[in-house]
């Protein structure tokens, strides 16, 4: 039924799974904290982490505990979920600093990171399903946003596509006064980490999607329920 949407057979069976959390943390490393003086409130903000992800990544443990990688360093100095020349890989407080050092702040945080990521998808069997765990603002902008699960892929690529029609058929079912959207509250080929990963693996062995939560629920029982119903969605996912 979920491969009418798309007329193709995509068998929805993955022989393998990872969990990423690129925004886990909002930590400064102890050389670069003469940066961020006078914004501990920025930085507990979600401008400098996603609060609540890494909790929800944690406990996304269907039948067997999945592989979680996940980068604590405060996305304020280096930018995991971008590519390394998007504009916005260093932010206001670190954009300024010597080539020399952004190139440190590169080898040390941002390569370790996506290359250990990279390299476990390149060795695990195929397909693999990779969950890229966020969270969301509620009101950005002074606009409300009225997603509370956002399930962010390519709908180009069979494979995500019909992932994330089953997805989304069982968190409605389990979670019905929910609202879950596809691409919603941002457009699952903008630039991140998956899009790159879209790059190196075909469609048939690489399904990348990013789970986007509002942070309404960060700190509720309710972040709870939705990692249950996430689990549960996961369990006849892969093998």
């Amino acid at each position: 039924m979920l491969s009418a949407h798309h007329d193709v057979k995509v068998p929805l069976r993955f022989a393998s799974a990872i969990i990423t959390c690129e925004h886990a943390g909002n930590e400064v490393p102890k050389e670069y904290q003469s940066l961020f003086k006078g914004a501990a409130e920025i930085l507990q903000s979600h401008r400098g982490w996603d609060p609540g992800a890494i909790e929800l990544a944690e406990r996304l443990t269907p039948k067997r505990k999945l592989p979680l990688f996940r980068c604590d360093v405060t996305r304020l100095l280096i930018e995991t979920n971008r590519s390394i020349d998007h504009p916005q890989l260093f932010s206001d407080y670190s954009k300024s600093l010597p080539d020399k050092v952004k190139e440190e702040i590169k080898q040390q945080y941002y390569f370790p990171y996506r290359n250990g990521v990279e390299s476990f998808i390149q060795s695990s069997p195929k397909p693999i399903l990779h969950l890229s765990v966020h969270t969301f603002t509620p009101q950005l902008n002074n606009v409300k946003r009225s997603t509370d699960v956002g399930l962010l892929f390519d709908p180009s690529r069979n494979l995500e596509s019909v992932c994330c029609y089953y997805l989304r058929e069982k968190l409605t079912h389990a979670l019905p006064t929910y609202q879950i959207d596809f691409n919603e509250p941002y457009a699952g080929v903008d630039d991140g980490f998956t899009t790159y990963l879209r790059t190196k693996f075909k469609d048939a062995d690489y399904a990348g999607i990013e789970i986007e939560i509002n942070q309404k629920f960060s700190s509720s029982d309710e972040s709870i329920k939705i990692s249950a119903a996430l689990s549960e969605a996961l369990n006849k996912c892969y093998a």
